[in-house]
């Protein structure tokens, strides 16, 4: 083959304007033994791709990879109707304890004041004197509940 001729081949290779079969001629140029000079550095390239084409994966390329490749165990496990509400039930015996633990302690903050009976604080308002009244004002306040009561009374001897 000519020079000028391989010359013209390469130029059309690098601007990628090339057949199949024009790129077979340069491989099969630079692989044979009369390379000019000035083409010498090309020559490894086409070499190169002549090698990687003829490499291949081979007949058990497939089950090498998958020998490699561990196998995944899935871990599958039932989930029962007492596990799937489980937190549930664990949110609920926490709401539980804290209103246990509330009314034990309204109880035990309330045991000194004789107005306050155990039994009377369920389900009622409690009325526990305020700290912030003196000692003439819960006088006055208690006073004024006795009053109403004997009003009361006298009400109801009218009555009968």
């Amino acid at each position: 083959m000519d020079s000028k001729y391989i010359e013209q081949l390469l130029e059309r290779y690098w601007q990628c304007e090339t057949s199949l079969e024009e790129e077979d001629q340069l491989r099969a140029f630079f692989n044979g033994n009369c390379v000019p000079g000035h083409l010498l550095r090309y020559k490894e390239l086409f070499v190169y791709q002549q090698l990687q084409q003829e490499e291949c994966l081979g007949e058990d390329f497939d089950a090498r990879v998958l020998a490699e490749i561990e196998v995944p165990v899935v871990k599958a496990r039932r989930l029962t109707l007492t596990a799937r509400f489980l937190p549930l039930f664990k949110a609920a015996a926490v709401v539980a304890v804290v209103l246990s633990l509330g009314n034990v302690m309204q109880h035990s903050f309330f045991s000194d004041v004789k107005e306050v009976a155990a039994a009377d604080t369920i389900g009622k308002q409690i009325s526990a004197p305020s700290v912030a009244l003196s000692g003439d004002a819960s006088v006055a306040h208690e006073k004024q509940i006795i009053d109403s009561l004997r009003r009361v009374d006298k009400e109801q001897e009218i009555k009968e």
